[in-house]
């Protein structure tokens, strides 16, 4: 069974508004046992809404539709759906209830417009908004619709929804779902994301070509990188979804063989997460230095709730005077080695924990760029120190010149850094 899903919105398609709906919808589908096939998005015209009807048809199932049901003259869907299924806009006393007990319920008078939303498509079956006034639209067809469409032995399903994300996903849980687990048997589909740091993606293929190859055919892997990190998504479809769990740990538990050093965590785990649990567990505290990275350190850090109890503090430093001040740097060790260097990051790693008496310490400095780098320290140049009860080290990296994702791979490796240090002293 395929499932295409089709955004209607000029604003998606001009960069206006992010299509997360179909996101969402991809996921919730998922999770219930149910793939979606295709993503595609149109624009508020006539034409181009009939044609992707017409077109999906060819190609799915079931069509999930999100999008132009509002009351304004722009939202033209309904009446496009009408030509589409050759039939007409009629009065739904039941849907016009629920719209005047609506805007009951905030004490405003319904306009004629907001009544305009209790014209449904006489064909369709209607779906209840229980938290706004665009109803859902649910259609079955076993015969050609549209102009010089063509005959279709199986029978097409057509759902239209809100376009607004919170209407859409409690109409979407509520009506869509549990409609498709009547009209067809879910078939378990089992993930499991792998997350790593510390190597790209081409690189770790080559280590995991052997393993990879040995999958089994019903266990797909997908690459998925970011910055300083690659997701390894395992997707596993079956018909025992336990079975599919337990085969899909066995493969992880062998992969961990190959690349140990490399994988953090699982699925929605963060580096921030995972450090903030070390530092709890073994109840130390961690002070950061950052310069390069301009603080987004600690605003991972802080990010995690509870952070108040292990963290102690940090010191943004970007000037060479604000270095010698804040972070006790010695003037000599600028001047002789620049403030982007092994020796510096060690100082800077050595005056936080000494400022704020921390047992943990991360420490950055680099060229974040694009400007500002040397032939010698190009952009992308960056020294990360660690501090830990018993050393102090650093290392270096060169990351590229695109500022915002050098910032962000340092971050994430100094947090892997530490996060191996505390497993491993």
């Amino acid at each position: 069974m395929k499932i295409e899903i089709l955004n209607i919105g000029d604003e998606i398609l001009i960069g206006q508004v992010i299509n997360t709906n179909a996101a969402w919808m991809a996921e919730e589908l998922n999770r219930n046992g149910f793939k979606a096939y295709q993503f595609t998005v149109v624009s508020d015209n006539r034409e181009h809404i009939l044609q992707a009807l017409e077109d999906a048809r060819a190609r799915a199932d079931v069509v999930l539709i999100s999008g132009g049901l509002g009351p304004t003259k722009d939202d033209i869907t309904k009446e496009t759906i009408c030509e589409f299924f050759d039939t007409n806009l009629v009065f739904n006393e039941d849907a016009y209830h629920d719209i005047v007990a609506f805007f009951d319920r905030r004490g405003i008078a319904v306009t004629e417009l907001n009544r305009k939303q209790a014209e449904l498509p006489e064909s369709c079956i209607s779906l209840s908004n229980r938290i706004g006034t665009a109803r859902g639209m649910w259609f079955e067809t076993t015969r050609p619709v549209g102009a010089g469409s063509k005959p279709a032995p199986d029978s097409s399903i057509y759902v239209f929804l809100p376009g607004v994300p919170f209407e859409m996903k409690d109409m979407f849980t509520r009506e869509v779902i549990p409609r498709l687990k009547e009209k067809f048997v879910p078939k378990p589909i089992f993930h499991k994301t792998i997350l790593t740091q510390g190597m790209g993606e081409s690189f770790m293929a080559d280590l995991m070509k052997d393993w990879e190859e040995n999958l089994p055919p019903h266990i797909k892997l997908a690459y998925l990188p970011q910055p300083g990190i690659v997701r390894l998504r395992l997707t596993a479809s079956g018909s025992d979804e336990e079975v599919l769990r337990q085969e899909v740990e066995s493969v992880i538990s062998s992969l961990q063989q190959i690349i140990p050093d490399l994988i953090y965590g699982y699925d929605t785990d963060t580096l921030e997460n995972i450090v903030a649990q070390l530092l709890m567990l073994q109840k130390k505290t961690l002070a950061v230095a950052e310069s390069c990275t301009g603080g987004y350190i600690s605003h991972l850090v802080t990010s995690v709730p509870g952070s108040s109890a292990w963290f102690q503090g940090s010191i943004t430093a970007y000037s060479n005077r604000s270095k010698e001040d804040l972070l006790y740097i010695k003037k000599e060790t600028l001047e002789s080695h620049g403030a982007v260097s092994e020796q510096v990051v060690l100082e800077m790693a050595v005056g936080i924990r000494n400022r704020f008496r921390s047992d943990y310490v991360i420490a950055t400095t680099g060229i974040a760029g694009p400007s500002g780098g040397t032939p010698e320290k190009p952009a992308g140049t960056v020294w990360i120190g660690i501090a830990t009860p018993e050393r102090v080290f650093a290392k270096h990296f060169l990351f590229g010149d695109n500022r915002e994702r050098n910032i962000r791979r340092t971050a994430v490796t100094a947090l892997n850094l530490l996060r191996q240090e505390m497993i491993n002293p």
